[in-house]
């Protein structure tokens, strides 16, 4: 992705990308021949996060104490001093301490703050060690600060709560250093298909189906046998979509 399309994505302004470029939140990319920085998802699940908390209130300086702080105890120190100051001041504080009771009310993570929907759906899901499943988290959160998904948290729920899924994500995690044509990949893209519910699907508005540039971006934060698995199973739910809406 180019600059444009990361901060469109994102929604932020160019400008503000490279700010964050400039103080040392957001790392500098690799840049094509003709000089163009070329973003990856990376640099959006990161956009990202950077984004929820200056939009919480807090400054630049914290964020990159929350950032350094994978373990979480800065962001509750953070966020609890913010807590404080948003009852002295009375503006705009119900929004706000809404999201912070729901953050103190569960695990706090290096993903937060999130929507309560998202927030819900991830204290439903089991502990994993799996790679695959902290990226498909990582997802999430970034779908949450672009476009929000409480119906599609809400439909995702029995994913959650079905063991089958972790056995799915640890096949998943098997196929890091396997080449792209993998005799197990087309078996694993069409179980885990077939793992997501129509309630899922449904729930999916048409605006909120990925263009192509994102479809491209998703597929290279994989290495080569799991972005062949991604792809087929992304071509197949499009294509139940599809027919469900025809």
């Amino acid at each position: 992705m180019r600059i444009g399309e990361l901060a469109a994505l994102v929604g932020v302004t160019t400008r503000a990308v490279r700010h964050y470029h400039h103080v040392g939140l957001l790392p500098e990319p690799t840049r094509r021949a003709n000089g163009y920085r070329s973003y990856t998802l990376r640099h959006a699940v990161l956009l990202a996060r950077i984004r929820r908390l200056t939009e919480l209130g807090l400054a630049l300086d914290e964020v990159r104490d929350v950032l350094a702080d994978d373990a979480g105890r800065e962001l509750a120190e953070v966020l609890r001093e913010l807590d404080a100051d948003l009852a002295r001041q009375e503006r705009e504080i119900r929004r706000r301490r809404e999201v912070l009771a729901d953050l103190l009310a569960g695990p706090l993570t290096p993903d937060a703050p999130l929507s309560p929907g998202l927030a819900a759906l991830l204290r439903a899901a089991p502990d994993t060690t799996s790679p695959a499943a902290a990226k498909d988290r990582e997802h999430l959160v970034l779908l949450d600060t672009v476009a929000g998904g409480d119906a599609v948290y809400a439909a995702l729920h029995p994913l959650s709560e079905d063991p089958g899924v972790l056995e799915l994500y640890q096949r998943l995690d098997e196929l890091a250093d396997a080449p792209a044509d993998d005799p197990r990949i087309a078996a694993l893209a069409d179980e885990m298909s077939a793992a997501v519910p129509d309630e899922v699907l449904a729930a999916i508005p048409v605006s909120g189906r990925a263009t192509p540039d994102f479809g491209a971006a998703l597929l290279a934060d994989y290495p080569p046998a799991q972005a062949e698995v991604v792809r087929r199973v992304m071509h197949t739910l499009a294509a139940r979509m599809d027919r469900s809406r025809s």
